[in-house]
């Protein structure tokens, strides 16, 4: 269904922007696996808005209530809904974009597709709906916090790009710690980067104009194994959970188009043997070989759009197909990336969680 993502971890996201909630349903979810509100609640706020003066204003707490699945403080194995009440709802500032289409939005297309649509801050299409998303990733974290490899598995993304500034990639080497990457308001670990790209979504801001750039993401701890070598390829489908957050025009691992400017030579990442384990002397492919990972940090990189809302009159058309002009109102970001960081994690999570079972069915010896 197009609403659901995952085959044996699968969540089900649901709501509007400005209907009276939104949240997620999890099935596949495996019993016993302690979990809090406050867990949940921790990456709902690194979402939410209002959260910062680069951010939209809407006034909204996010909290997350559980429904079912959970009980005495553990999961239960049986579907874990949740939802979050959306409080700060003034529909009114869409009434103008009822009978307009906007830019580079999904009002056309939601109209060609369905001969109707919410125009309240977009409906479905609106970033409202990924609170599911980060919600079920907490889950999916904690599973993947648990796993018996190591320190577990740690998905960490962080923002490497705004407009043109672009944080130097001798300093992001390491893989970042989370405190470091929550330092500041645009989430790049980098401080002086991170500086001049706060100055810059300002001054976009200012002119009601908006910018785009990437988004990094790291997963460290994941084992040799996972991933399919055909369709269900891990790096294919990190792809398509990307590629499905609002805002998203691109997606690319471990050495990603720069890869097509070197010879095969240059590319290679050598095996060595390391620690009594196979691993590779670099990383170019960036955790994944033949769609199935080979125990090196996943690397991957999204490309985000400038937000398509912007605060100045732009040419368009109406319902009737009459060319008219729009000035956008509401409250909207400046610029995505800072708020898309947890979402970003949170997609990687639920692909590593899926791959992971997925390998664990497929390959459990059978017999006694």
């Amino acid at each position: 269904m197009p609403n659901s993502f995952g085959k044996l971890f699968t969540i089900t996201t649901w709501g509007e922007s400005h209907g009276a909630a939104v949240g997620v349903t999890i099935d596949g979810c495996p019993p016993n696996l302690p979990i809090t509100v406050e867990e949940i609640q921790a990456e709902l706020d690194r979402r939410r808005p209002g959260q910062s003066d680069i951010v939209t204003p809407r006034k909204e707490e996010d909290r997350v209530e559980i429904l079912s699945g959970v009980f005495e403080g553990k999961t239960t194995g049986t579907p874990i809904s949740m939802l979050v009440r959306n409080a700060d709802q003034r529909p009114g500032a869409y009434d103008e974009m009822r009978e307009k289409f906007r830019p580079s939005h999904a009002d056309y297309t939601y109209t060609a597709k369905y001969g109707i649509r919410d125009h309240r801050g977009g409906g479905r299409s609106s970033a409202r709906e990924t609170i599911g998303r980060v919600a079920a990733g907490a889950i999916a974290k904690k599973i993947l916090a648990n796993v018996k490899t190591g320190g577990g598995v740690e998905v960490r993304a962080f923002v490497t790009q705004i407009h043109d500034i672009v944080a130097p990639a001798e300093a992001l080497a390491e893989f970042p710690s989370l405190a470091a990457v929550e330092a500041n308001a645009v989430r790049c670990p980098h401080a002086e980067t991170a500086a001049k790209m706060i100055e810059r979504i300002k001054e976009v801001r200012s002119v009601g104009d908006s910018v785009g750039g990437v988004i990094e993401c790291r997963v460290r701890g994941v084992p040799a194994g996972l991933g399919e070598p055909v369709f269900d390829r891990l790096e294919a489908d990190l792809g398509k959970a990307m590629l499905s957050l609002p805002a998203t025009k691109g997606f690319e691992i471990g050495s990603g188009f720069s890869g097509t400017r070197m010879k095969g030579s240059e590319h290679n990442d050598a095996f060595v043997s390391r620690d009594g384990a196979v691993r590779t002397a670099t990383n170019r492919s960036g955790g994944v070989q033949g769609g199935i990972s080979n125990g090196e940090e996943i690397v991957f990189r999204v490309a985000f759009k400038p937000t398509a809302t912007i605060l100045q009159p732009q040419q368009t058309v109406d319902v009737r197909g009459e060319e008219t002009e729009l000035a956008a109102r509401g409250r909207h970001d400046p610029c995505v990336l800072p708020r898309a960081v947890p979402i970003v994690e949170a997609m990687a999570a639920l692909v590593i969680v899926d791959h992971w079972m997925r390998n664990a069915a497929q390959n459990r010896t059978f017999g006694v």
